[in-house]
């Protein structure tokens, strides 16, 4: 222990660096202006791995951006850790929130984290926290206490649904055959409570259009005899949701996992200051399913959000249109239980049901994955339980996660392997959002602790 917390200490300096250059690429997955910015940020993260000791370094083609892949193979008769990140990255708008440059990355102090927070996008989601794996496999190898196989595979389109990663799975079974899978694309509860995510919501992301007449009229001439589509599409919208926020396409709660008392009671354990909640988003009441409480809402419970709406005139000034058009982009977070296949297609009908004949509905499904659930009796989880305890010095709490990360399903499916989730991040990161940041605390935290479940998981395995 001393000895890893004092070598991360004297190359704490040079993490940080090297953490920058890789931050400072602008790898925005979902805009092709940037496509040579994200090339460019796959070599550097197989130079990264290179230089750390990874072995049979590859670029790999995919049919869309390429997945990074490396390894070290110590003795066949170990067990493998396959590491999953990803080093694309969101879109950085709106710039103008930014309290400084998106892809200049800075250390700000804090309230939550007073030794500083790398300020930046991609900060914690997901380079910081894929970069952490990278230096904490460095330092295995520089003091030779690699205790097992580990494999990288670090793709460049998670931020835009993984289109080609079951490609790339299917491709490279026996390649990518291991263990476990380890990923750090989550948080914890806060610096002094680590938690070990054990389950994961899926996702069904729409878009919907609503087109009126054939191009956009003068609202005193047509006003009030025909229909308009940024009216009906917010009316549809209404429709989708009642009083007590429950959603009410018909048949998505058919196959929802319901939780025990006892589970529920067990979620209930987290520490969890509402007040504080609700300070921090600087809100006066929070808002959900009936019957619900404001953790089992944001974990356990599907929802329905409209991401994105818009048509119509809306630059500077006045111009008084009936638009032609009208759209908006909806996201469904969806439970064990629940397929994103079938939420898009009971989604689909229901939403052109609900349109009048005025106007056409046209509804696009972009992407989706399933929800996921590890056990804790499992030896991976045992083992990041170990690691956690070790490094914090207290007991971590399985905690089910709001967010989805589509490919862990999929994992489970093409490699038979589990996942286990060790994230270091924080709800107060502002992932995908202006101002993204990771403590420092917390990057230096996690490769402290990642070298303990390898450590952990060999024994338990034996």
């Amino acid at each position: 222990m001393k000895n890893r917390k004092q070598y991360i200490d004297n190359q704490k300096d040079r993490f940080i660096s090297e953490l920058f250059d890789l931050l400072k690429l602008p790898s925005i997955s979902a805009d092709t202006a940037y496509n040579q910015d994200v090339l460019d940020t796959a070599e550097l993260v197989k130079k990264q791995l290179e230089k750390a000791g990874c072995e049979n370094m590859e670029v790999c083609e995919t049919p869309g951006y390429p997945v990074v892949y490396g390894e070290k193979i110590i003795d066949t008769q170990l067990p493998t850790i396959l590491v999953y990140g990803h080093y694309d990255v969101q879109p950085a708008d709106p710039i103008g929130l930014w309290t400084s440059p998106p892809f200049d990355p800075i250390i700000k102090t804090t309230e939550i984290h007073p030794e500083g927070a790398i300020f930046a996008r991609g900060a914690c989601d997901d380079k910081g926290q894929m970069f952490m794996h990278i230096k904490a496999f460095e330092y295995m190898i520089q003091n030779n206490e690699l205790p097992c196989n580990v494999k990288f595979m670090i793709e460049g389109e998670e931020e835009i649904g993984s289109p080609s990663l079951e490609w790339f799975v299917k491709e490279h079974t026996d390649k990518l055959k291991n263990d476990i899978i380890l990923i750090s694309d989550t948080g914890m509860i806060s610096n002094s409570q680590p938690s070990i995510t054990t389950g994961l919501r899926g996702l069904s992301y729409m878009e919907v259009t609503v087109t009126g007449p054939n191009r956009d009229l003068h609202s005193g001439l047509y006003g009030g005899a025909v229909a308009n589509p940024i009216n009906i599409l917010t009316q549809m919208i209404s429709k989708l949701q009642d009083s007590d926020n429950k959603i009410t396409i018909p048949g998505f709660y058919n196959n929802v996992e319901e939780l025990s008392s006892e589970e529920r009671q067990e979620m209930a354990k987290a520490p969890f200051s509402l007040n504080d909640y609700k300070n921090a988003l600087e809100i006066k009441e929070v808002q959900g399913e009936t019957g619900y409480t404001t953790n089992e809402r944001n974990s356990i419970r599907p929802t329905l959000d409209v991401n994105g709406i818009w048509g119509g005139y809306i630059g500077e000034g006045a111009k008084t249109v009936i638009p032609s058009e009208a759209h908006a982009k909806i996201s469904m977070r969806l439970v064990p239980g629940q397929d994103h296949e079938q939420i898009s297609e009971l989604f689909s009908s229901y939403f052109k049901s609900l349109a009048p004949k005025s106007v056409s509905v046209k509804v696009t499904s972009h992407h989706g994955g399933h929800p996921y659930v590890t056990p804790i009796d499992s030896i991976g989880y045992q083992a990041a339980k170990k690691a956690y305890q070790e490094t914090f010095n207290t007991t971590p709490i399985p905690q089910r996660s709001g967010g989805s990360i589509p490919i862990v399903a999929l994992f489970e499916n093409e490699l038979n392997s589990k996942s286990i989730l060790m994230g270091f991040g924080l709800d107060s990161d502002a992932i995908h959002s202006p101002n993204e940041h990771f403590g420092v605390f917390n990057f230096l935290k996690g490769i402290e602790t990642i070298p303990l479940f390898y450590k952990y998981f060999t024994e338990l395995s034996r």
